[in-house]
């Protein structure tokens, strides 16, 4: 008689934690969460991460999605910043020696933007006082008396001049070509015909004087010239003179406030410069004449700029607003979001720019602090994370035109210079994208040299417990959610360990958690409750598997009408229930499957009709031949495995992966071997080893609930149950009604070590061990499966005798011990063509006709 199989009881099913255990009567009593909860090797290695100064040492975040790293981590450092100092800001200026490549200018932390102001402010009164500088009548007076002084010494040298060529006989005459000499004549200059009247001694006379009086000429000319340029140089001087008397004040006071930054010192003495030597731009900007005031001509014509727009203060970077270093969390990481770009305005056709027009990004806005960027985001978006890269290995950040690095043909653009970097950057991001990019990119390693790993679930302990009450007092605060009371934290901490199916273990994964408490609030305010009770919990659970349960009612019910054909009680030969998990979205449920083998002889072994339809993966075609290794390593050590078994999941249309039913499998086999029929209220999961083992699957709960509701929806027997792996024990957490089956003997879970083990309960029958003769006992499973294989064998092997003595030898075959050695003796080999050598080669069967039907097959296919 078998012996009566271990049962797990309704405490195994469970964990439940218990409200005494907590000194508090509702989370309002508790104080706010602010620390990171079972996170302690991701908190060790942000630490380590955004401490050490060095180089590369960037941080790479990994873990499952709802673990809340981005919240986690911006939270953190956001503590970690408010110790830090605040950054310099950083601004854009034109460099008035080379304007296509704007100068960086490094200005004081928060004070980027009150610079800006005030020189704005400043270049704003300029632009009023010095048209109305050289507008004074002192100016004015002045520079006539220049003017009028060296017009008088020019008029005086010109006078000269004049004088001589008269004591020589010409007069000086004014053409389009310039100044020439004619032969004077009654005092007025002669005409061509006038001169050709004249004596022949008096025209050479004046002939032979004409090249002196040209040098004479000349060098008047000079000295004209050179006393327009005094002129020039004089008034020139006159108005730097009033221009750095107008701008020294404002200038000097700016320069005396940022005396410590030589960077803006040197810039305003630039700006100072430069306009005293263009200073004539702005002697009067309305020379040019006044606009209409009206009229169509006012709707056409751009009013002009200031001309002091060219000295502008570009602030990229304002600290302003910070209270420590920046922690920029950039949600679109694009190329121009993370570098900055260069903006360009349409005029008259086309595009211009300058360096007012350009703009920081999030690694210029993060500069001096730290930069969050998902990492999946990042890569979606060209050229951006080589870029960072780029930025990272330079240590700068050099704002570029995209489209000059893609373009082929060079274009005219600004070329800023660029900004000293100094920031950490933490990407978020799966494994499989970390994985990927270690693997696959050098700079990646050099780059992210810090792994901060976070766990997706954490020890379910006292202390634990009382994280997740503070955790849900936080939310209740920041989002103004009711308070919860003892009852209502004990589910949501039951929940969190369901949702890792461990009784050992909490999510990690808090944004489920806030998902339920949110929703748990919103039932209790439903139901009127000043807190949210385990009731309140225990319904916005029950409300979320509803509303996405609906494919899984769908197939609870094609599988209680019959359309899905699974049996619940009876028993059947070669015939299984197995388990499997269906993850559609965000919800997992167990439904169960009809696994049949059938055997037969043949020497194909075991076929796995999911793999020749090419509907299995990998693992599970793995899984089967595992099932072939222990099925030869059990029962054939004294004599050839001999089959052909088929197994398949009956009503699959879809593929199927994992090894979860290989023990399964493995039952339906044996009772097929041993022609045993299998209970068909109980189903089965767990995975098997070559040595018989059974081995722990995933998805436990889910499965056991699955096959636990279509027993309910037919109706619970009492002698329903499920098969589990022993090593499954501790990650069950099933739903109460389940718990309270089991508490009533309507519904059985058997946790089990070996397939012996399994296939007991399955059978009724005892496994069977061997005996120190190598036998198995008389009426075992093992026993009659190994008669199985043995006349399988038998039946094989005599496959196209004479009927006479394959009848003699089977039934010797049949009637001998297992380990019996009659008729084991290998025979020698047959010769080619004869009867037997192969399952496919010829037999002694008559050959029929081509039109008469086939005889039934008996080799492998």
């Amino acid at each position: 008689m078998p012996t009566t199989p271990r049962e797990l009881t309704a405490d195994q099913l469970r964990r439940l934690c218990s409200p005494d255990e907590m000194a508090f009567q509702s989370t309002a009593e508790l104080e706010l969460l602010d620390d990171i909860i079972g996170q302690e090797r991701a908190t060790r290695a942000i630490e380590f991460g955004l401490d050490i100064p060095y180089y590369g040492y960037n941080i790479f975040a990994l873990g499952p999605s709802g673990a809340g790293k981005t919240t986690t981590i911006t939270q953190y450092l956001e503590r970690k910043a408010a110790t830090l100092t605040i950054p310099n800001d950083w601004a854009y200026v034109n460099d008035f020696e080379r304007p296509d490549e704007p100068k960086a200018l490094r200005l004081p932390p928060g004070g980027g933007a009150r610079l800006r102001d005030r020189f704005d402010r400043l270049l704003d009164e300029l632009e009023d006082l010095l048209p109305k500088a050289f507008e004074g009548e002192n100016y004015d007076q002045h520079r006539k008396e220049m003017v009028q002084e060296l017009d008088e010494r020019r008029q005086q040298i010109v006078e000269q001049m004049e004088t001589v060529a008269r004591e020589q006989g010409f007069v000086i005459v004014e053409t389009p070509m310039g100044l020439l000499f004619a032969p004077m004549i009654d005092g007025k200059a002669a005409s061509r015909e006038q001169f050709e009247q004249l004596p022949e001694d008096q025209r050479n006379a004046l002939e032979a004087a004409e090249p002196a009086l040209r040098e004479q000429m000349e060098r008047t000319l000079r000295e004209v010239r050179a006393i327009n340029d005094e002129v020039a140089s004089r008034l020139q001087h006159l108005d730097r003179e009033i221009a750095a008397a107008t701008l020294g004040p404002g200038f000097d006071e700016l320069k005396a406030q940022y005396a410590e930054w030589d960077d803006i010192i040197t810039y305003l003495e630039d700006v100072r410069q430069h306009i005293a030597r263009h200073v004539d731009r702005f002697k009067s900007q309305a020379d040019d004449g006044e606009l209409p005031a009206d009229g169509p001509a006012a709707l056409l014509l751009r009013p002009p700029e200031s001309l002091f727009d060219n000295y502008q203060i570009n602030v990229v970077v304002d600290h302003q607003q910070e209270h420590g270093a920046p922690v920029v969390v950039e949600t679109n990481p694009t190329y121009y979001n993370l570098v900055g770009r260069i903006e360009h305005e349409a005029e008259f056709g086309a595009l211009i720019t300058d360096s007012s027009m350009i703009k920081g990004g999030s690694l210029l806005r993060a500069n001096g602090g730290f930069l969050v960027v998902d990492a999946r985001a990042l890569l979606r978006q060209p050229l951006a994370f080589e870029a960072l890269k780029r930025s990272l290995r330079h240590q700068q950040v050099k704002i570029e035109e995209l489209s000059e690095q893609l373009s082929v043909v060079a274009t005219t653009s600004l070329s800023p210079r660029p900004i000293p970097l100094d920031v950490k950057v933490i990407l978020i991001g799966d494994p499989y994208t970390y994985y990927l990019l270690y693997a696959y990119d050098d700079e990646f390693q050099k780059l992210f040299k810090v792994r901060a790993d976070f766990a997706s679930e954490m020890d379910w302990s006292l202390e634990n417990t009382v994280k997740i009450a503070r955790f849900i007092r936080t939310r209740s605060a920041e989002e103004g959610l009711r308070a919860f009371d003892l009852s209502g934290v004990a589910k949501v901490v039951e929940h969190a360990g369901r949702l890792v199916e461990d009784q050992r273990k909490l999510t990690t994964r808090f944004a489920h958690v806030a998902d339920v408490i949110r929703e748990a609030d919103y039932w209790a305010g439903k139901a009127g409750h000043e807190l949210v009770t385990g009731a309140d919990v225990e319904k916005a659970i029950d409300e979320r598997r509803y509303r996405s349960g609906q494919v899984e009612e769908r197939v609870r019910e094609a599988i209680v009408d019959g359309t899905i054909m699974i049996d619940v009680d009876g028993e059947v030969v070669g015939q299984v229930n197995g388990l499997a998990v269906l993850m559609l979205g965000d919800h997992m449920f167990g439904k169960p499957s009809r696994i049949t083998a059938k055997t037969y002889l043949g020497q194909a072994g075991v076929v796995n009709i999911e793999r020749e339809a090419r509907l299995s993966g990998k693992i599970h075609d793995k899984g089967m031949l595992i099932i072939s290794g222990y099925l030869g390593g059990r029962y054939a050590q004294n004599k050839p495995l001999s089959l052909t078994a088929t197994i398949t999941f009956e009503q699959s249309y879809d593929g199927i992966e994992g090894d979860s039913a290989s023990s399964t499998e493995v039952y339906a086999l044996l009772s097929a071997l041993s022609d045993l029929p299998i209970k068909q209220g109980i189903a089965v999961t767990g995975s098997v080893n070559q040595n018989g083992e059974i081995q722990a699957i995933g998805g436990a709960t889910a499965k056991v609930e699955g096959f636990f509701d279509i027993c309910k929806e037919k109706g619970l027997t009492g002698q329903q149950g499920v098969i589990i792996p022993e090593a499954n024990v501790n990650t069950l957490m099933l739903r109460e009604d389940v718990v309270q089956a089991v508490a009533d003997g309507r519904f059985h879970i058997y946790p089990v070590r070996t397939v012996d083990e399994g296939i007991a309960i399955l059978t009724g029958v005892t496994a069977g061990e061997r005996g120190e003769d190598g036998k198995f006992p008389e009426e075992t499973v093992n026993r009659l499966v190994d008669r199985g294989l043995r006349r399988l064998a038998k039946r094989l092997k005599n496959f196209g005798r004479p009927p006479k003595q394959k009848d003699d030898e089977e039934e010797a075959g049949e009637d001998a011990d297992d380990d019996s050695t009659e008729d084991d003796t290998p025979e020698p080999p047959a010769e080619p063509g004869l009867p037997g050598d192969h399952p496919d080669g010829p037999t002694d069967e008559p050959e029929l006709p081509a039109n008469d039907p086939e005889p039934p097959v008996e080799t492998e296919e």
